[in-house]
């Protein structure tokens, strides 16, 4: 894939105005608060397997509605003291997977709790899921999640997500093992939007990694990539012609842009300059509007897989010398 985006040196100015509905924080706050009168019933299972220097756990929790949402916590074994928590959420139709995609973290001193996105790991066969999406869709979608829901806010699927996301953080901070000062977000695509969402929304959040994010910058996205997720609001719109003014007032309540505007705590971003699935314009102008202290890794030649363990390693990086004040 060529360079097919906005210049580099037009990239890192780039801060388009945000479209944000008058009741963005209303809208979210009224959401977490609903969403935390189901108790959070958080249940870590010890899960058999014979790793020798983590212990492995089958992790529930109440999310959006009190739906169960599963996903694995990874402790260091023998660690001394309560540890740092890295928050990974999941890219687009990827499950939890299996333990051992997720060690990299323990390897690092770190305990990681594994969110499921709910309806998800269905289709993507080395990553499957457990974890169903209950909650109905009003109205006709387009195949995948993107348009569930889409003509209210309030039935849209990301609101569930998102909140799923936030309450993940409550049930990681209640292990006695966890550090609830030193939790941080992370994940790339629509992961990278999850954590950029949850890091704005939990205030105990401590710092996000996100990579790549998708769900950001919508109607540049639908204009410019060809590419799935971002087509499926387009098939869904060219069929539903009459409902584009509703489709992006619902999309301004989960718009990363806007989210980007309410972060404070210090981020690690990356972008990938060849990326069409998540174009490059549509991450600078997520990061360009973070509010906290924030740095970015640009890759050059890659597309949608960005830096892949080249970012890992500068992640751990990054957070050992974040959370050790160095």
């Amino acid at each position: 894939m060529p360079l097919f985006d906005l210049p580099l040196d037009q990239l890192r100015s780039y801060l388009p105005d945000r479209d944000e509905p008058a009741d963005f924080d209303a809208f979210w706050s009224a959401t977490l608060a609903e969403a935390r009168e189901f108790d959070l019933a958080a249940e870590y299972v010890p899960y058999d397997l014979p790793f020798t220097g983590v212990d492995v756990y089958d992790v529930s929790f109440a999310g959006w509605g009190g739906h169960r949402i599963n996903g694995w916590f990874l402790l260091p074994r023998g660690a001394e003291g309560p540890v740092p928590c890295v928050m990974h959420y999941i890219g687009y139709s990827g499950g939890r997977g299996f333990p051992k995609d997720h060690l990299m973290w323990p390897a690092a001193g770190y305990a990681v709790f594994v969110m499921e996105t709910r309806g998800h790991g269905g289709a993507n066969v080395g990553s499957p899921g457990a974890t169903g999406d209950p909650h109905g869709s009003a109205g006709p979608q387009a195949p995948g999640m993107m348009t569930r829901g889409i003509l209210d806010p309030a039935d849209y699927y990301y609101r569930r997500v998102f909140t799923d996301a936030v309450r993940a953080v409550d049930a990681a901070a209640e292990h006695p093992a966890v550090d609830a000062s030193r939790i941080v977000t992370s994940g790339g695509s629509q992961g990278g939007a999850i954590s950029q969402a949850a890091a704005a929304l939990h205030p105990g959040v401590k710092a996000a990694l996100i990579d790549v994010p998708f769900l950001s910058h919508f109607r540049r996205a639908v204009e410019i990539t060809g590419r799935d997720p971002y087509q499926e609001l387009v098939r869904y719109l060219s069929t539903r012609r009459d409902t584009a003014d509703q489709v992006f007032r619902t999309l301004s309540y989960f718009d990363g842009v806007n989210f980007a505007a309410r972060g404070t705590v210090p981020a690690l971003y990356s972008v990938a300059l060849m990326d069409d699935i998540c174009p490059p314009s549509t991450v600078f102008a997520a990061y360009n509007h973070w509010q906290g202290p924030k740095e970015i890794t640009v890759w050059p030649w890659n597309n949608h897989e960005g830096g892949g363990g080249y970012q890992s390693e500068e992640q751990v990086r990054y957070l050992h010398k974040l959370l050790s004040g160095g």
